[in-house]
């Protein structure tokens, strides 16, 4: 991975470089790798042999159409701006007017926690005791607009602010503790820090019982061929992204090296595209991927944010 600790100009125009790559390279990550979702591995090489890569589309996805993965986020972060900080009733009721509104895709987890009918506080729990299975990535791939919005409140606000977020649709802990970690790594990259490197002092905010599961995947020489589960669970999810990001050395690079892995394709390109827009800012992701990306929003009109438009949202959670 390239080096990552440059300082900010005067005037913090790195920074702000950073932090619209975090946002926009999630969404570009995700629109990248939604035509390979549930693919085999090799399938972005075996398409683009050069390595570089369209927005091509396929799999019932227009090219350069994101998915709920970056909907959600949007959607998140909305709520911070419109409600001057973390309402959590209101983000479930974003997301339940979202779910309602039948989005090409959402995850089996997270539409019978919205559309339980249960409270908001209890759907993700109730869930939880009933099927014994909440450690879905869902949880990730929405984090990058919170993760910027609490980036300057410091590692343990920003955690915390991750755990109670997640927790709104995973009722396992696992998936709140990845999704911590996600929002210090992205903390870390965003102040021009090496997130690969910052793995070891983040563990040590991770609750005790969970610490060395997310040791494992996350440690330097942990690959994704060594994950127990498919990478639609929270730990190789992660594990795949921070995996591409520090065997790569471009944000193109990253991505590439994500989307190949196969499975979850998209939710592993949204988390990988989070940590690399974070590390290489938003210059560094190609116009032939922002120009045609583009996020539709169920379930609020004709909506559909662009490029310009993500840019600006990331740009407000920071002022």
């Amino acid at each position: 991975m390239a080096p990552v600790d440059q300082p900010d100009a005067p005037d913090g125009t790195a920074r702000r470089d950073r932090v619209r790559g975090a946002v926009v390279g999630s969404a570009v990550g995700d629109a990248l790798g939604a035509p390979f979702e549930f693919g085999p591995a090799g399938g972005f090489g075996a398409r683009f042999p050069d390595g570089a890569g369209e927005m091509h589309g396929g799999g019932g996805w227009d090219p350069g159409e994101a998915t709920d993965d970056t909907q959600m986020a949007v959607l998140i972060g909305e709520s911070l701006l419109e409600r001057g900080g973390l309402d959590l009733p209101d983000i479930f009721g974003r997301f339940r007017r979202w779910a309602a509104a039948d989005p090409k895709d959402i995850g089996l987890q997270t539409e019978q926690v919205l559309m339980s009918g249960d409270p908001w506080d209890l759907a993700s729990a109730l869930h939880f005791r009933r099927s014994g299975r909440a450690a879905g990535n869902g949880s990730l791939m929405r984090a990058a607009t919170p993760a910027v919005y609490f980036a300057a409140a410091g590692r343990e606000a920003t955690m915390s602010a991750a755990r109670r977020i997640a927790a709104l649709t995973h009722g396992d802990a696992a998936a709140w503790e990845g999704t911590a970690v996600l929002h210090e790594l992205i903390r870390v990259a965003l102040e021009g820090g090496d997130p690969v490197a910052a793995v070891p002092g983040t563990l040590r905010d991770v609750r005790e019982e969970h610490r060395p599961r997310w040791a494992t995947v996350l440690d330097p020489g942990w690959h994704p061929d060594d994950a127990t589960e498919f990478n639609g669970a929270v730990w190789p999810c992660l594990g795949s992204a921070l995996w591409a990001l520090r065997t790569t050395g471009s944000f193109e690079g990253s991505l590439a090296a994500a989307i190949d892995l196969g499975g979850d394709t998209d939710t592993v390109a949204a988390v990988t595209g989070a940590l690399a827009g974070a590390v290489y800012g938003f210059d560094a992701i190609p116009h032939r991927w922002t120009q045609p990306l583009h996020v539709p929003l169920p379930g609020y009109g004709d909506r559909v944010l662009r490029t310009p438009e993500l840019a600006r949202l990331a740009q407000s959670l920071t002022d």
